[in-house]
């Protein structure tokens, strides 16, 4: 950015400062981290070396040897980073986001205070101490407060709407004294309220700045006005915004088209068909999106692609089967199904406390040797194979896979797979991934997705072969490099556009994600999301939702589509001033 603005301007530029909030906060602590009580040599860490101070903290409070599941390093660098984005204290913060974990709450905040002072004591800082000592600083020493405001005449801030409560502060600190300041953003594009981003910064920056001037930019350079009439019709029901009229440059295009589907399944193969069609019309696979509010929404997307071997690219994470909890899963099951496989066997073995790859491997030496390794495990010999500290670690393990075997669980995936989660792996979930809600809506697909299947064989065979087509597309994509459709959420797919962009699953407790509701807020940023998702498309946008939702153990379930589909339809209650009635499928 500093180099485009140097080709610009003829003059001496060096006295101009840029970069993150990061960068710039780093540049002024370098040089007054010692009012703070740190030398000027302080070192920063990421967050995999804060993962692993954390978990030397959590084994020298013996913590990690706690009975009963415990938050693992990286879940309680997550909860440390949220209260200090947030400017909120653990107790809150586990209140609201992690309420699993308030049984142990006091060893938590413990921990959270020895991670303090560690990192005091050995002169480093993590990304949020970055910004929060900056704030520090410049609050608590008038001098250098006086020194850095008096310095910036003007300042400037991107994506506005992103910013968390300690960034306002610190944009609000550095522009103290000549409140020269330009923020530019979308409040309609507030989507990262999970990251500890505050909608609230953009809405009352009027509030906060009496004086200041608006300027709406609604001139649309991207979509066509069938696609932006729909956008400004939707964002009209939020209550918390600047209200804008987006207006398009481009002539007339297509209507959007509403497409209701039978299940799942059925709009998976909609969406394959049409994205050949398209294809065959002319349209690079470049060119085409499939956006979901959740990464489990695109399971059988993904599936249904690769049958047909049609090239994708996932922008939301890694290939659903590849994902570690998956892995996880399916390496119980492969046992089960299969008791001398020793990848599975390994990978099982090392969800255990103490079990590295070390002791995982003697233990699987006895294993191997054995008639029946699933009676084997169950045995004292097995257990003697370990250590002593390992031991409680082994016998929670033998416990399970009793469980998992016995009656005829072993014969049906869905049933097995329920079994495993009810078994220890929910809690290792919430011990091991801070975002184990989400991950724990994947298995449940997961265990939707089995339901069509009688046993563990089959159900594991077809899982081998969809991982092996994968890299197999179809010999008319196969020489066109880079040449793949894109798969992702719509948090991932912000400030990025395609010609052709598909939503899928648009039902309402999918978008909007009923868990997201329960937060305050939470369907005006789903609201939002939905925005962000419509303008993604240049010139060709589908809205596809299941008719039926086929949960475990229910048979079907009707789902509707999204109140944010229903409240522009004319025959609707939600019905409200402006409906948008030009779908190109009529949904009555």
């Amino acid at each position: 950015m500093l180099q485009r603005v140097r080709s610009q301007v003829d003059q001496n530029i060096d006295d101009l400062w840029g970069g993150t909030f990061h960068h710039i906060a780093h540049r002024i602590l370098r040089k007054n981290s010692h009012y703070l009580g740190y030398d000027r040599n302080f070192s920063i860490i990421d967050s995999e070396d804060a993962r692993q101070l954390i978990n030397t903290g959590l084994a020298a409070k013996g913590l990690k040897e706690r009975k009963g599941y415990f938050p693992q390093g990286n879940v309680l660098g997550e909860i440390i980073s949220l209260a200090a984005s947030t400017r909120q204290s653990i107790a809150q913060v586990i209140q609201r986001y992690f309420p699993s974990f308030l049984f142990c709450l006091d060893e938590i905040t413990a921990m959270a205070d020895w991670y303090r002072e560690k990192k005091r004591f050995l002169n480093v800082m993590d990304f949020d101490d970055l910004l929060s000592n900056c704030v520090c600083l410049l609050s608590d020493f008038p001098d250098i407060h006086n020194a850095y405001a008096g310095r910036f005449k003007h300042v400037l801030v991107d994506e506005y709407q992103d910013t968390n409560l300690v960034q306002a502060e610190l944009v609000d600190l550095l522009a103290h004294r000549y409140r020269n300041l330009m923020v530019v953003g979308d409040d309609s594009q507030s989507i990262y309220a999970f990251r500890g981003a505050n909608h609230e910064n953009i809405i009352n920056f009027p509030i906060k700045y009496p004086d200041c001037k608006i300027f709406k930019l609604e001139t649309n350079y991207r979509s066509t006005p069938q696609i932006l009439n729909l956008a400004n019709v939707s964002i009209l029901n939020n209550k918390r915004q600047f209200p804008k009229e987006l207006t398009a440059v481009k002539s007339s295009g297509i209507k959007p088209v509403l497409a209701p589907i039978k299940d799942a399944l059925q709009q998976a193969a909609f969406a394959c068909q049409r994205i050949l069609e398209l294809i065959n019309s002319g349209i690079p696979l470049q060119e085409i999106a499939v956006l979901y509010r959740a990464h489990y929404h695109s399971l059988e997307l993904q599936m249904e692609l690769t049958r047909r071997r049609i090239p994708f690219e996932i922008r939301s994470g890694i290939r659903f089967f590849e994902q570690a909890h998956i892995k996880d899963v399916t390496a119980y099951i492969r046992i089960v199904a299969n008791p001398f496989d020793e990848l599975a066997w390994k990978r099982i073995l090392g969800l255990y406390p103490k079990v590295g790859k070390v002791t995982a491997g003697k233990l699987w030496d006895f294993l191997s040797t054995q008639a029946s390794p699933l009676s084997a495990v169950t045995t004292e010999a097995f257990l003697k194979r370990g250590t002593k500290s390992t031991r409680d670690g082994l016998v929670n393990l033998q416990n399970v896979l009793c469980r998992l075997v016995d009656g005829d669980s072993r014969k049906n995936p869905e049933e097995l797979i329920a079994a495993i989660m009810d078994n220890g792996y929910r809690e290792c979930l919430k011990e091991r991934f801070a975002d184990a809600d989400s991950r724990q809506d994947d298995i449940e697909q997961l265990c939707r997705y089995s339901e069509g299947y009688t046993t563990l064989e089959a159900f594991l065979a077809e899982l081998a072969l969809m991982t092996n087509i994968t890299e197999e597309p179809r010999g008319d994509f196969s020489d066109i490099p880079s040449n793949k459709i894109v798969l992702s959420t719509i948090h991932q797919a912000k400030g990025l556009e395609w010609s052709i962009v598909m939503v899928i699953m648009c039902a309402d407790g999918m978008i909007p994600l009923a868990r997201a509701l329960r937060d305050r807020g939470g369907e005006e940023e789903e609201r939002r999301l939905f925005y962000v998702a419509v303008t993604r498309a240049k010139d060709e946008l589908y809205l596809c939702y299941p008719v039926y939702d086929y949960g475990r153990g229910m048979g079907s379930i009707p789902l509707s589509p999204s109140r944010f589909i229903r409240e522009v339809s004319s025959n609707s209650r939600e019905y409200k001033e402006r409906p948008y009635d030009l779908w190109l499928i009529d949904e009555s």
